[in-house]
């Protein structure tokens, strides 16, 4: 054969080139479908928000003024009817007890295999299988599941009280308890479980290397000296989020966990967290995603998460996670007698084992280096926590609402009712804006103090909102972005938010393709409340900066609202 010329070599030599580009290009186009492959730096951002802005119409409309409502929330006009959170094992005789249960033990999905957090799903459904009987009648439980955060303000305010409590910790027992609740405990532990510190790899060896171990007390070193950055979830709601927040007040003044000192320590820790987390999941997807170096979990999460076991390392902290289980009220000698007798059917081995295979019954000989955290001061901790979460800086946030046609009537009235009622909870310390958007973009209200005075204008321009036309939404966001980075060039220290509170897509002006940028490189938490909305679509939004994104209906859209203001402002 005839050797190639050199001209034959180069032409080869080109395509191979060429199809291995083209092979790179879809590989990777695949892989990084739909996401940012480098972060927008704020030059961009600006840049972008400069020329958007100028090509929308935005009208600033005339202050008023209106009566502010200072009464105190009662927290179960704002909680929805217990209907909205179904049960998960209906009773099967006239003779049962209900009991609330923190999630990870009473969640059900579609996937029944894929399950792992239904451990007291199952031992219900097994016990009213069972032919239990009390006096030769038939018995059986009812459980629903819900955030121990949730189920206690439905008990603690008198909206429904069921028979029997199962949190995932006894704080939660020794607050309602603090609170006037007649509560018992009827059994200490369910299945045993522990919330952890949850580390990748790498830092775990860091701080080893330089504070000697991972338990709490160099962890929170580590945090208020800037060498871990680390999250964790909203302790008003969330077990493990109240767990790290009572045992890091306490890891600074035992004796007195709220003592000047304690307080002034736990105010230089709060500022180097970048952000609590609205969800356990929200919390988990951020430290994948790179934001978070560590952050709070439950051992029996983590057994379950083999995505995380890789990468991770898991260290127990706090008071333990065992599943107590509580009497509320007087139960009668008939509801007394089925609880005793599920909790037999809970001990069991059988039962036990079946725990074990859901990742519970792990770190049976944990036991917390910190004596005499209890449940009694949660109330107290969850009350610094909200003085105190932004570390002494100013909090500054706009309110974006849509008034665009679809919002006429109930969602309407549902938004101005939610912000009104998510007033309550804003500090006065804090500042406030408020912008609008149906075909055009109105600044109702410029940023100010969160004083009497601005409540009061607040109120008039929440309470005047009228609903037509289309929806800008990111010519919202636009203009919003754009009063927070004017406030940012007075005031650079303050934490600065948005909050975004729609019921549909997007179908005039800017989208999120053309505000990407400016979103990402302005870091700038954009918070997304959908009323009955697309609400994948507002997650894209929020997962941009790590901020929440929640899906609220007419029922409990107040209740949300409430939280995520409490959590956040």
């Amino acid at each position: 054969m005839p050797p190639r010329s050199n001209k034959g070599l180069l032409i080869i030599a080109a395509l191979a080139v060429l199809v291995f580009g083209v092979t790179f290009l879809v590989v990777n186009g695949t892989r990084y479908a739909g996401k940012t492959t480098s972060q927008a730096t704020e030059e961009q951002a600006l840049s972008t928000m400069e020329r958007l802005y100028k090509r929308i119409s935005v009208n600033t409309l005339p202050p008023r003024k209106d009566q502010v409502e200072l009464n105190p929330i009662d927290v179960a006009d704002t909680l929805p009817d217990i209907s909205k959170y179904p049960q998960q094992v209906e009773n099967t005789t006239q003779d049962f007890i209900e009991i609330f249960s923190s999630t990870e033990k009473a969640t059900v999905s579609a996937n029944k295999a894929a399950d792992t957090d239904r451990w007291l799903v199952d031992m219900a459904e097994s016990f009213n299988r069972s032919g239990a009987n009390v006096n030769g009648s038939p018995v059986s439980v009812r459980v629903r599941g819900m955030a121990s955060g949730l189920a206690m303000d439905y008990i603690s305010s008198g909206k429904y009280t069921p028979d029997a409590f199962t949190p995932s910790n006894e704080l939660w027992g020794d607050a309602l308890a603090a609170n006037g609740v007649e509560i018992s405990l009827a059994e200490k532990r369910l299945a045993g479980n522990v919330a952890g510190i949850v580390l990748s790899k790498a830092k775990q060896k860091d701080i080893m290397d330089k504070y000697g171990s991972t338990g709490l007390n160099s962890i929170v070193q580590a945090v208020t000296a800037g060498d871990l950055i680390m999250g964790y979830a909203n302790p008003l709601s969330s077990s493990t989020g109240a767990n790290f927040l009572m045992s890091t007040v306490y890891s600074f003044d035992q004796s007195n966990p709220f003592s000047d000192t304690a307080v002034d320590a736990f105010e230089g820790f709060q500022e180097n967290i970048p952000f609590v987390a609205y969800t356990t999941l929200q919390m988990k997807e951020s430290a994948q995603s790179g934001a978070l170096e560590g952050f709070v979990f439950e051992a029996q999460q983590f057994a379950n998460s083999p995505d995380l076991r890789s990468d991770y390392e898991f260290t127990p902290f706090g008071v333990r996670h065992d599943s107590p289980l509580y009497a509320l009220g007087s139960l009668s000698p008939v509801k007394q007698e089925i609880l005793n007798q599920f909790i037999a059917y809970c001990k069991t081995d059988e039962s036990q084992k079946l725990a074990e295979k859901y990742g519970f019954n792990q770190y049976n000989d944990y036991v917390f280096e910190l004596s005499g955290v209890n449940g009694s001061a949660l109330l107290q901790a969850q009350k610094l926590w909200k003085e105190k979460k932004s570390g002494g800086r100013e909090i500054v946030a706009v309110f974006v609402a849509d008034i665009s046609g679809s919002m006429d009537g109930a969602r309407l009235n549902q938004l101005k009712q939610s912000m009104l009622i998510g007033a309550n909870m804003i500090s006065p310390e804090n500042s406030v804006g408020l912008v609008t958007f149906s075909d055009d973009v109105n600044i109702a209200l410029p940023i100010g103090k969160f004083d009497l005075n601005q409540r009061s204008l607040f109120t008039g321009a929440v309470r005047d909102m009228s609903a037509a036309g289309g929806t800008a939404m990111f010519d919202a966001i636009v203009v919003a972005e754009k009063l927070l980075t004017d406030a940012r060039g007075v005031n650079p220290n303050a934490k600065y938010m948005l909050f975004v509170l729609t019921d549909g897509e997007t179908n005039k002006g800017a989208s999120l393709k053309d505000t990407r940028t400016m979103i990402e490189g302005l870091k700038i938490p954009v918070y997304t409340i959908g009323y009955e909305a697309d609400i994948s679509a507002l997650q894209s939004i929020s997962s941009i900066n790590e901020a929440a994104s929640i899906n609220a209906d007419a029922e409990d859209v107040a209740y949300k609202i409430q939280n995520l203001f409490n959590a956040e402002i």
